[in-house]
């Protein structure tokens, strides 16, 4: 008999989170039901509300001191005195340093979570609606005014928001403060709060309308147009680029995004291997770089999937290198975007250890961490891992929140990891963590890249002045010179100060490639003198018996341009879906599956 519906084929709970079955307003719809509103609160306090109370309390604590300290010495007299003078001079010198590092901490806190999103938000929500109604947008030069345009009116929209802000807010406001307000605590919570909106909105107001100009100044990204030849003579690499493989735990598993609409298993993974295992005999592959998104949602079952299959193909595995995405990451619930992480989760840390362990095992003994310190390379990321050994089985184990809070620092100091030149003309590998520090499924996909990543990425670049990068992420760096179909594409999966990093790097742009994935698009092209690739996911299509590519791209270097990128060569990935087992007469005659 046969069964009235066949497991292995799925059903509607396989696309309760896909965004190409479901609309968002489904989506968002559903989260509104679902979600924690405890939780939700408990985010919030955590990631809003504390971080301005500790920016808005800053300056009532320092001129309470100073107006303490300055009291005692006018009215300077006997040895008590002098004590109490002594006393609270010791605890403004020990305390200054905690307390500034507690306000940058908030204040940047603060910038990652609402002004650069909040900037980079209306930029583009500006840019969208301004190129859905214009007939002439896809002209290059009418694009790339209309980009400016975009930028500087979102950056004038701010400025005065953030004015209005402020002068709405500023009678509540308070600057100084007595040692004695300090006995009443709570008088002076809402003047932090109104303090903490005033320097916030302002630096929103003058930040905005600087990054508004850079915006519209800086060059407008465009296809490539025409490749490099190859160096004649000179050292060149042979880089296969893959990207969001979505490994998932199951047989017969569904991915997150695609759902019934995408491919079952990881069949397609198998036959990229196996496809790469061939062109690796026929003639080496220097690199194989994954940007990102290996697992569909770090579990554990995804990531032991992952190395068991990649460890079949040691000559594979040797060569690879991979970074996180945020389906590694920032993925809380496969079937359930409300449910969010409440900050400092344990289970967030375990998402991310999960991810160390396979980069320490893929990559641990070829790639270094930056000490930031002295501005050179330093341990090893397997050495440093090691290090840590007793606090990364504790978090594994346990699952305590002083674990996790300990682990959460270390992971922080990890980024960017570099794979050195093996000379100085040679070919290195920068990886970054672009994922922003989100809790929640419905944002999973929004990115940051740090200023401390930055820095130590230029420091890493400095220590080798002659050499050759491939800098590589999991977000898109800037926005496709092509029409987006949907806003949630152009803003949610946005990596928000793309443009700024963009500056950073331009000063490089001849001596790297940088490498990306995120959102499975196939493009190749440049914003300045930085050449941008961008790799399409060999699972992430909408047919599971539709073939599916991906790229090897041929580096090299020699006089003139210093590194140069050839034409690419695209790999087609067979279709083929999952073995599907006959039913089976059971013992019971129900007729049921019989799964091998």
């Amino acid at each position: 008999m046969e069964p009235p519906v066949d497991p292995r084929r799925g059903d509607a709970e396989d696309d309760a989170s896909s965004p190409a079955t479901r609309s968002l307003i489904k989506l968002a719809g559903w989260l509104f039901t679902e979600i924690s509103l405890p939780k939700l609160i408990f985010a919030w306090t955590s990631l809003m509300l504390v971080p301005g109370l500790l920016l808005g309390a800053a300056p009532l604590v320092v001129t309470g001191w100073v107006d303490t300290l300055s009291g005692r010495i006018t009215a300077l007299a006997g040895f008590g005195s002098v004590l109490l003078l002594l006393l609270v001079a010791v605890v403004g010198f020990f305390g200054w340093r905690p307390l500034y590092r507690s306000a940058e901490r908030s204040f940047w806190s603060l910038n990652a979570l609402a002004i650069q999103p909040g900037y980079a938000t209306s930029r583009e929500a500006l840019r969208h609606v301004v190129e859905r109604f214009s007939a002439r947008a896809g002209e290059p030069e009418r694009r790339a005014r209309l980009r400016a345009l975009s930028a500087v009116g979102a950056a004038a929209l701010l400025a005065v928001l953030a004015v209005g802000v402020i002068v709405l807010v500023w009678p509540s406001t308070r600057w100084t403060a007595d040692f004695i307000d300090f006995a009443r605590p709570n008088r002076l919570i809402r003047p932090a709060l109104a303090n903490a909106v005033v320097i916030v909105a302002l630096y929103m107001a003058i930040a905005s309308l600087s990054w508004g100009y850079a915006d519209a100044t800086m060059a407008t990204p465009e296809d490539l147009g025409a490749f490099d030849l190859p160096a004649p003579g000179g050292p060149s690499w042979r880089v296969v680029h893959l990207s969001d493989l979505h490994v998932v735990g199951e047989r017969y598993g569904f991915r997150i995004e695609s759902g019934r609409r995408g491919p079952r298993g990881n069949g397609r993974l198998e036959r990229i291997l196996q496809r790469l295992a061939a062109m690796h005999a026929e003639e080496p592959i220097d690199l194989v770089m994954v940007t990102g998104d290996v697992t569909d949602a770090g579990r554990s079952a995804e990531w032991a999937e992952f190395l068991d299959r990649v460890w079949r193909y040691p000559e594979l595995a040797e060569r690879m290198l991979l970074l996180p995405g945020n389906h590694d990451l920032n993925i809380v619930d496969r079937a359930n975007p409300a449910r969010l992480d409440v900050p400092f989760s344990p289970v967030k840390q375990l998402r991310r250890l999960r991810t160390l362990s396979a980069m320490v095992t893929i990559q641990g003994e070829r790639v270094r961490l930056v000490d930031r310190d002295r501005g050179v390379l330093g341990h090893t990321l397997a050495a440093a891992a090691a290090r840590k050994q007793p606090l990364i089985r504790s978090l594994a184990e346990t699952a305590k929140l002083g674990t996790a809070v300990q682990f959460a620092t270390f992971w922080d100091s990890l980024f960017p990891l570099v794979m050195p030149p093996k000379d100085d003309e040679g070919l290195g590998v920068i990886l970054l963590n672009s994922n922003a520090e989100t809790h929640f499924s419905f944002t999973n996909a929004l990115g940051l890249v740090s200023h401390e990543q930055e820095a130590a990425l230029a420091a890493a670049v400095r220590q080798y002045p002659r050499a050759s990068w491939i800098v590589a992420l999991h977000h898109h760096v800037i926005e496709y010179p092509r029409p987006v179909r949907a806003f949630f594409e152009r803003v949610g999966t946005a990596l928000v100060n793309g443009s700024w990093f963009v500056r950073q790097l331009e000063p490089l742009g001849d001596r790297l490639v940088v490498m990306h994935g995120h959102r499975h698009v196939d493009w190749i092209g440049r914003c300045g003198s930085v050449r941008i690739v961008s790799a399409p996911s060999p699972v992430m299509i909408a047919d599971e018996m539709a073939p599916s590519v991906f790229y090897l791209h041929r580096l090299s270097s020699g006089a003139g341009v210093r590194l140069r990128l050839a034409e690419p060569e695209r790999i087609t990935v067979p279709a083929g879906a999952p073995a599907l087992a006959p039913v089976r007469q059971g013992a019971d005659a129900m007729g049921w599956l019989s799964l091998p």
